[in-house]
């Protein structure tokens, strides 16, 4: 079926890159929920939308300041990235308005978010600034409790004993490189993206490292699912090779957490917090596929191991992304 027919992928990837499409800019709506694993607990949702401008629309002060990145290929095709994103996180038991001491805090992060990659045919760069607030600021409580109303859900009780705001800033670094690929026939294709990143501010300051591997049939060109942070990491940029395409994905990541806020608590006073666990991992596994060269539809089954110490159980979540070129 599958046959391992040229592992010189990576020889002739500047020419399925940039196929027979003008250059555009890529919109990416992501969803994040628990509710497609049948809960209601930890991580419970996220949302982001993305604006990925394309190489040719970067300013020329950018293209100087990218120049001056060290871990940047000057050869490397740069795109510029612009995005606004919530997430909400709450206890196990939502119908408790007293949550007990040790469980996972409610909370919420509103954020904006720029970004700078550098794209080679083996390998990308990613450079990302996020800035932000947490608390009732974000409005997260107000968003769940509507959603709920709305939706006949069980109302979350215990929003009254959340974070406290405060202001967030985050730095992140993340690296890509395709360190294996082949061609089978019929269209067949599958590769190898091992990972390494890491972040520092008072949302989240980590380190972390692992690989996603794809397999599929006239595969979009891309580095993986788009995921929110923090996560495995996957691109918003795509580059099909045909009116369809379609791959199946899987990966894996590891990751040293010195400071996560929504488990520490607030970093200037007294609040709730949980003790997290200093080393975490996740599994992910999922499918994605392009529809006539301009869109791209993906959904991520995620398996994090447990964050914190007394937390009951794991929790899974699904994750939806669309993209499109304009």
């Amino acid at each position: 079926m599958f046959t391992r027919c040229v592992t010189g992928l990576l020889l002739v990837w500047p020419l399925l890159a940039s196929g027979d499409l003008p250059e555009r800019g890529t919109l990416t709506l992501e969803y994040e929920n628990d509710l497609f694993a049948g809960e209601d607990r930890y991580y419970t949702s996220g949302v982001r939308a993305t604006w990925l401008s394309p190489d040719s629309r970067i300013p020329g002060w950018v293209r100087t300041g990218a120049d001056l990145v060290p871990f940047f290929s000057p050869r490397g095709e740069l795109k510029l990235s612009y995005s606004l994103g919530q997430n909400m996180y709450t206890p196990e038991d939502i119908e408790d308005p007293d949550p007990p001491p040790g469980d996972r805090p409610y909370a919420g992060w509103l954020n904006v978010g720029v970004g700078l990659a550098s794209e080679t045919p083996r390998r990308v760069d990613r450079l990302q600034l996020n800035a932000g607030v947490i608390g009732p600021a974000s409005l997260a409580d107000k968003v769940q409790r509507e959603i709920h109303r709305f939706t006949g859900s069980p109302q979350p009780e215990g929003w009254d004993t959340q974070l406290d705001n405060e202001p967030t800033l985050m730095l992140s670094y993340e690296r890509q490189w395709r360190s294996w690929a082949v061609f089978g026939v019929d269209g067949w294709q599958a590769d190898l993206t091992p990972h390494v990143g890491g972040a520092v501010g008072n949302v989240f300051t980590q380190v972390n490292i692992g690989a996603t591997a794809r397999i599929g049939r006239n595969l979009p060109m891309d580095w993986g699912p788009p995921r929110i942070q923090p996560s495995l990491p996957g691109s918003k940029v795509f580059r099909p090779q045909a009116d369809f395409g379609w791959y199946l994905f899987a990966g894996v990541d590891g990751r040293a957490v010195a400071r996560d806020v929504f488990l520490d608590g607030n970093t200037f006073r007294d609040s709730r917090r949980a003790d997290k666990r200093p080393f975490v991992g996740e599994a992910q596994v999922g499918g994605a596929m392009n529809i006539s060269r301009r869109w791209r539809i993906t959904y991520t089954h995620v398996f994090p191991t447990r964050e914190f110490r007394g937390q009951e159980g794991t929790q899974d979540f699904g994750a939806i992304a669309v993209s499109g070129h304009f």
